[in-house]
């Protein structure tokens, strides 16, 4: 544990020691506070679905940028291997790197927090509902970062694992929407609006923490983090 600890205080001291950090938590709260409000007065409803609506969509561009360096900058440096030599095996490399990621995801998030208590003075706010659909934000990023970590440990090239980690997750949160559902045979549209991570977050946002969404999304986490550890085991870039 300590080995995971020791590289989740190194990857976020190297996410506030650069202008990333700040580049993010700035573009991610003006793009989705703008976005929110230029309708929120025109619809007079104290509700937060529109603005977790927009999430996916956010962090579908802006977690990728989060994630591309974490491997392909260690692989295009070489300090990949310096790193293992430390005694620290692959999966404690990879939780390590990936809970940082989720740790200043979460911070992001509860920055964005003036967004409900903003709300909750103007009119009444069901609170169940927003901490449900933060659960689930922080869930459908956590997917996001999975895929991006594992992306990342592909290529050297960060501006490559970037848009590799984009096409992947919107394949992934695009297969259960509903147009293409439409056009898919009928026996497989139960399977793929299982897959579709959108689906699960749409069920989250209406305030339903179904166990079944969350079994979901833990379990493409497992897979995501499961395929990194391979990728690191096999030491392409050898």
């Amino acid at each position: 544990m300590k080995h995971i600890f020791a590289i989740i205080k190194k990857e976020l001291k190297d996410y506030f020691n650069s202008p990333l950090a700040y580049v993010f938590i700035s573009i991610f709260l003006v793009v989705s506070n703008w976005l929110f409000f230029r309708s929120f007065f025109i619809q007079a409803q104290a509700s937060m679905r529109p603005y977790f609506s927009l999430l996916p969509w956010l962090f579908l561009f802006l977690i990728p940028a989060v994630t591309m360096r974490l491997w392909a900058e260690e692989k295009k440096l070489n300090t990949a291997e310096v790193l293992f030599t430390w005694s620290i095996k692959d999966p404690e490399a990879i939780l390590g790197k990936f809970f940082a990621s989720l740790i200043f995801i979460a911070l992001t998030l509860i920055l964005s927090l003036s967004v409900p208590l903003s709300i909750s003075f103007i009119g009444g706010l069901d609170w169940g509902i927003v901490i449900a659909s933060y659960l689930g934000a922080l869930l459908l990023a956590a997917a996001f970062l999975a895929i991006g970590l594992f992306i990342s440990s592909l290529t050297d090239n960060q501006i490559i694992a970037f848009i590799l980690a984009v096409a992947l997750a919107f394949a992934i949160f695009m297969v259960g929407e509903d147009f293409v559902l439409y056009a898919l045979p009928n026996y497989l549209v139960n399977l793929a609006q299982y897959l579709g991570l959108g689906a699960h977050f749409a069920s989250i946002n209406r305030g339903v923490l179904d166990s079944r969404d969350i079994i979901y999304y833990l379990s493409i986490i497992f897979i995501f983090l499961y395929l990194n550890t391979r990728q690191i085991a096999s030491r392409k870039w050898k």
